[in-house]
């Protein structure tokens, strides 16, 4: 079954207008030398099936950036617009029913429970969303991502590899109009991390899923087709 298939989820279907866009945001917090700025007027537009890299030194705001992009935080001011919804207007319970219904993610520590197989890990969020399927579209998909013989295997008894491809199988089952990955190859070896890119960006493109990428490596960036260079909190030329 190919992954564009392989749930009944809202899927990455084209909405009008960018599937993802920041006006203005700032976010500013409090430290013990007062006000701290740590984004200061980011505004962009990411179109439906595009792959963008968020790229810059650190502490330039990358990760904060993600976070309030995927509604995990809210900004000082500005505003987020996911998937056609406004997420200033939605309240913490409406930002989460958002993100369940139209974002997937991964990490760089995969986030993987322990006491679960990685079949059970991938069928998680098909069964939290009542789909009566979700064995057969979880195996199916861990298949698509190499990982068939290993259906029945603990986070304990795979490699670090392994474990990304389950949680990248994870991510995409519920087909997201948007997947966030932050430095999704950041703890795994050359090979291994390009692999799981060529994965990444191979059902990016078969499913049409937007993916948004924070990476410190220039050799992943590149490979994406619109890059967000962040400095001191600010977007900067190329």
């Amino acid at each position: 079954m190919p992954l564009s298939q392989a749930s009944t989820g809202v899927g990455p279907d084209s909405l009008p207008g960018p599937v993802l866009q920041a006006t203005a945001l700032c976010k500013e917090v409090s430290s013990p030398e007062g006000r701290l700025t740590i984004l200061d007027d980011v505004s962009f537009a990411v179109d439906g099936g595009a792959s963008v890299a968020i790229v810059g030194p650190s502490g330039a705001g990358k990760s904060t950036l993600l976070s309030l992009l995927a509604g995990l935080d809210v900004p000082t001011s500005g505003t987020v617009r996911l998937c056609g919804v406004d997420l200033s207007t939605e309240d913490e319970d409406g930002r989460a029913s958002v993100r369940a219904r139209h974002v997937g993610f991964v990490f760089q520590s995969f986030h993987l429970l322990p006491s679960l197989t990685a079949i059970e890990q991938v069928m998680l969020p098909l069964e939290l969303a009542g789909d009566g399927a979700a064995r057969a579209r979880a195996a199916a998909v861990l298949g698509e991502v190499g990982l068939a013989a290993r259906l029945r295997h603990y986070p304990r008894q795979l490699s670090g590899g392994e474990q990304q491809r389950v949680a990248i199988a994870r991510a995409f089952v519920t087909r997201p109009q948007v997947l966030f990955a932050d430095e999704p190859t950041g703890n795994l070896d050359t090979a291994t991390g390009a692999l799981v890119a060529d994965l990444l960006f191979g059902l990016n493109a078969a499913a049409g899923t937007t993916l948004v990428l924070v990476t410190h490596q220039a050799e992943l960036a590149a490979r994406c087709g619109q890059r967000l260079n962040l400095a001191g909190g600010r977007l900067v030329g190329p």
